[in-house]
């Protein structure tokens, strides 16, 4: 079966062209896509014959909603989201004063191992489709009946090693005919596979790119961090060196804060060494608590001293606010909590 939600306007023109279709069916039919048509049938302007013809050959993917936690305290709405083969994948709404920021999921699980993240309890299972990838934009946007202005690819998964896919649906989700959301307004977390970030310079999406590193030097960070095995700290600064001369954009640290394990006053100055030798963006992550880790976030007293030494070394940073924390934000944890609820043999509660 052919996934139509994920090909662009003139794939679907140049498919619809093969079925005798008129050119003009494309737009209206991609219109329809975009808008979370769920059914040929309820597309009032494309013929009942093409619709049959459609039916047999094609689906149009949907996501079904298993699981909604709406927070207390900020109005944070996770959701867990079921797959067409019965896989889930979490989403994140986030409110801000200058847009809704939608966190999405790029694959089923993840196979890179970080020491302190639910994601990849279990490994990979299955990189996301652009068109599934998209439907947590579009659904999220259709429940809360508000418009999504921002993307953060941060949830389940590793974008860069769903590469293809991931490319796919920033084109997809940029489309002026479709969300139209812009590349500026779109943010790609990587844990730093860097033939990815390289491949990602040359696409000249505009995007922003944060690296996941969370930890300044290779000891702690292979710790932390499997892909660091592979190419440590140095080759990684190179390759956002190369990412920010490619593209103009600047890059951001992503640094989960974790008590007595990242956050002393020496890794503090490591990190604003390389933060200022590439005019990096630091963005300190209060770490989420997961069930699994023993890892705790840092002290007030560490986070202090920390923020001193990158302030007194004139480093660029800010704390993340930490929004859903009594939704399971953090990302895989409703999944995670879905998968031992089906081993019990118990519903999702």
């Amino acid at each position: 079966m052919i996934d139509l939600k994920s090909m662009l306007p003139a794939e679907l023109e140049d498919f619809l062209k093969g079925l005798g279709q008129p050119k003009f069916r494309a737009k209206q039919l991609f219109s329809w896509l975009s808008k979370g048509a769920t059914s040929f049938e309820e597309m009032s302007n494309i013929p009942k014959s093409l619709g049959e013809k459609l039916s047999a050959e094609c689906y149009i993917n949907s996501l079904k909603l298993l699981k909604k936690q709406v927070s207390a305290i900020d109005g944070t709405i996770k959701y867990l989201w079921e797959l067409r083969d019965g896989n889930a994948i979490e989403t994140v709404l986030m409110r801000y004063e200058h847009g809704n920021t939608v966190c999405i999921s790029s694959q089923v699980g993840c196979r890179q191992g970080c020491a302190f993240c639910a994601s990849t309890i279990g490994g990979l299972v299955r990189n996301l489709t652009a068109s599934e990838m998209l439907d947590e934009v579009l659904f999220s946007q259709l429940d809360s009946g508000e418009r999504i202005s921002n993307i953060v690819i941060m949830g389940i998964g590793e974008p860069l090693d769903n590469y293809d896919n991931v490319i796919r649906f920033l084109r997809l989700v940029n489309h002026p005919e479709g969300l139209n959301i812009g590349m500026r307004h779109i943010s790609l977390s990587t844990c730093g596979l860097i033939e990815g970030m390289d491949a990602l310079a040359e696409e000249d999406l505009q995007i922003t790119l944060a690296v996941s590193l969370h930890a300044p030097d290779d000891e702690t960070r292979s710790t932390l961090m499997p892909a660091n095995r592979r190419c440590g700290v140095d080759e990684l600064v190179a390759a956002c060196i190369r990412y920010f001369e490619r593209t103009g954009r600047r890059i951001s640290f992503e640094y989960s804060m974790i008590n007595n394990v990242n956050d002393s006053t020496v890794q503090a100055e490591k990190l604003a060494k390389i933060a200022l030798k590439i005019g990096a963006h630091i963005n300190l992550i209060p770490l989420n608590h997961v069930e699994e880790r023993e890892f705790a976030p840092s002290s007030k007293e560490n986070l202090r001293s920390f923020c001193r030494v990158l302030e007194s070394k004139g480093a660029n940073y800010t704390i993340r606010r930490k929004l859903g924390g009594d939704v399971d934000a953090s990302c895989g944890q409703l999944r995670r909590k879905r998968e031992k609820a089906q081993m019990r043999g118990e519903e999702l509660k």
